[in-house]
């Protein structure tokens, strides 16, 4: 099937729905004004439909422009990411890529399958970048990461189910809470709560319970493990963390009605289809990895 238009006529009409009118369009494209009017009208033949009006001194899409336009915008950007893939591939294996992981995910799911993933491709290097609240949408949203380990889906970011992480409330078997058990919410409000800070540079996150009257933030779950081992107060830690560690000084509250939750962990690929070989083959290794967890 021989097809009546081209991209570049689509791109055209794009740029004028952008730029607010046939003068401003040219001045992008540079080119002239009578180009683009000429490309227009010759568009409109092929189709046998009005794409553009005229408004006030303005040249605008119609409706009938507005309507194609945005279906053809699936069409440009696919056809943008086929040249930026190309380029890609024609530079061969990315030199590095890098991993966002949420610091609630157990670094084994990550590591594993990297040991797998390195035995095959011995020139990318891979930068690792630990994430929590926030932070782990902004790597997302801005792009900053090759592969991404998150928590709840990013908008518009199709994600894989990677696993589950339980977290599980502790104190140190010196800490009062250890001897007053079972225990309630409210036990928990004059005590020293241990909370991870949000690593986001902006608008910052807080999740789950937070009604003691003093908390102690950390940078992440190492030093959380530390401060209660010490005595510090009480915190919620992953449940993977717990058995990598000694218990011995370590006591699981049994909690009414809150004795643990669940927090669902993801895989995207924040690129999308700007993903280059190398990160596309790690990302395929970690969904392999889920399968074979014990």
């Amino acid at each position: 099937m021989r097809l009546k238009t081209t991209l570049d006529q689509w791109l055209t009409l794009y740029e004028i729905d952008r730029a607010g009118s046939i003068q401003a369009a040219a001045v992008k494209l540079n080119k002239s004004h009578t180009t683009l009017i000429y490309a227009v009208k010759r568009l409109e033949e092929q189709l046998g439909i009005s794409l553009v009006q005229i408004k006030g001194r303005r040249a605008v899409l119609s409706d009938d422009g507005k309507s194609l336009l945005r279906r053809a915008d699936t069409m440009l950007e696919q056809a943008r990411e086929l040249e930026e893939i190309s380029t890609q591939l024609a530079k061969g294996i990315e030199s590095e890529i890098t991993v966002a992981i949420d610091h609630l995910c157990d670094r084994r799911w990550l590591y594993q399958p990297m040991a797998d993933y390195l035995t095959q491709n011995s020139s990318t290097s891979i930068q690792v970048v630990e994430t929590s609240l926030s932070k782990t949408t902004q790597m997302v949203a801005a792009e900053q990461a090759d592969i991404s380990i998150i928590t709840l889906p990013v908008t518009n970011y199709p994600c894989e189910a990677f696993g589950i992480v339980t977290m599980l409330p502790v104190v140190s078997k010196s800490h009062p809470l250890a001897d007053k058990q079972p225990l309630c919410s409210a036990d928990f409000t004059t005590s020293s709560q241990i909370v991870v800070r949000d690593l986001g540079c902006d608008t910052k996150q807080d999740v789950g319970w937070l009604k003691s009257r003093q908390r102690i933030t950390v940078d992440n779950f190492d030093h959380a493990w530390q401060a209660v081992e010490q005595g510090v107060g009480f915190c919620r830690l992953p449940e993977h963390l717990l058995k990598s560690r000694s218990m011995e000084n370590i006591v699981i509250l049994k909690v009414e009605n809150a004795q643990q939750y669940q927090v669902p962990m993801h895989l995207t690929l924040p690129k999308g289809a700007k993903t280059g070989p190398a990160g596309k083959c790690l990302y395929q290794l970690l969904l392999e990895s889920k399968n074979h967890r014990s």
